[in-house]
């Protein structure tokens, strides 16, 4: 069975890109977790679908990976075929609009706007991770949300159907899209955008990236923010403490908090940092123990932002599509 899988995947996607009990750690950018039975970097809808088919057949769950940010894999590692969306392109298929792979970085899109005097995504300098898992998330910053400067999605079905998506099918929300839902693949996503001078923007992207820096820890192995803000319609947060993640877990008194090598870092209560050698267990004890604390002080229910990787479903945990 694994010989006919192996031969399956390499002849689909080449030897390069097919990789048997893998350590997946250091794809990540918390730098932990276990091993993947099987490993594959697909470009493109056609190996996409051809993947999700040969796994099908197999009886294998597939779990997605993009950047590795925003994610714990368990320590036992993840059991089935990790895919991971590498690389890509980006175009211009009309002044108005810049289409980006899956597996484009964001900064790496940013950097290609900015060259051509294109507006509407430097903001978005610095911001960890690919394209696909941007939009899978619907990532956020400084109040404003990814899928605000998107007007299409091509999404692979679980069964390999590819579809184009307008932006208001995407079920965007805070920290989610319909993906979550559906266990779609991002393929490719259409952003639209404006003309600039690219002395300005890339001054708006320094500004992002100082920004960054000095609100957040970014010399240290962290998967960004852990928890999701507040939100209004189904949270109370009392009087005079901001609405925010990481202002809950400050006040809770867990800034520096740790459990053996996971630590609550100092610059920025939102993130849990890997001090070295952290085990995706400590961190996960960590995650509960801000959790527990928070709901004790303030009768707020925190709630993950990362995705978690080859963990029990039956777990506390966020579980990928």
């Amino acid at each position: 069975m694994n010989d006919q899988l192996d031969r399956e995947f390499r002849d689909t996607l080449g030897n390069a890109r097919v990789l048997r009990d893998l350590a997946i750690a250091p794809m990540t950018t918390f730098r932990v977790g276990g091993r993947a039975d099987w490993y594959v970097e697909v470009r493109g809808a056609d190996e996409i679908r051809r993947v999700l088919a040969i796994a099908r057949r197999a009886g294998l769950p597939v779990s997605m990976l993009g950047g590795g940010s925003n994610v714990l894999v368990a320590d036992s590692g993840v059991r089935g075929v990790v895919m991971r969306l590498r690389g890509g392109e980006v175009s211009a298929p009309d002044p108005a609009h810049v289409r980006a792979d899956a597996g484009v970085t964001i900064n790496g899109l940013v950097r290609w706007t900015i060259g051509r005097g294109l507006s509407g995504l430097e903001a978005w300098a610095g911001t960890p991770g690919t394209v696909g898992g941007a939009v899978r998330g619907n990532a956020h910053f400084r109040g404003r949300l990814i899928g605000e400067t998107i007007d299409r999605v091509t999404l692979a079905s679980p069964d390999g159907d590819v579809l184009d998506v307008p932006a208001s099918e995407m079920e965007f929300g805070y920290d989610y899209s319909r993906v979550q839902r559906t266990g779609e693949i991002v393929v490719d996503a259409l952003f639209h955008v404006g003309s600039g001078d690219p002395v300005a923007l890339r001054a708006t992207a320094r500004e992002s990236l100082a920004y960054r820096k000095q609100t957040q820890p970014l010399e240290s192995a962290s998967a960004g923010c852990i928890f999701q803000n507040p939100d209004p319609a189904r949270d109370t947060v009392p009087a005079g403490v901001p609405w925010s993640a990481g202002a809950l877990v400050d006040r809770a008194g867990l800034k520096g908090a740790h459990v053996g090598k996971a630590m609550v870092s100092t610059t920025h209560a939102n993130f849990i940092i890997n001090q070295g050698g952290a085990s995706a267990e400590e961190i996960r004890e960590l995650i509960e123990c801000c959790k527990r604390g928070v709901r004790e002080r303030f009768g707020v229910e925190l709630r993950e932002e990362i995705v978690y990787l080859g963990f029990d479903p039956a777990s506390d945990g966020r579980m990928p599509e």
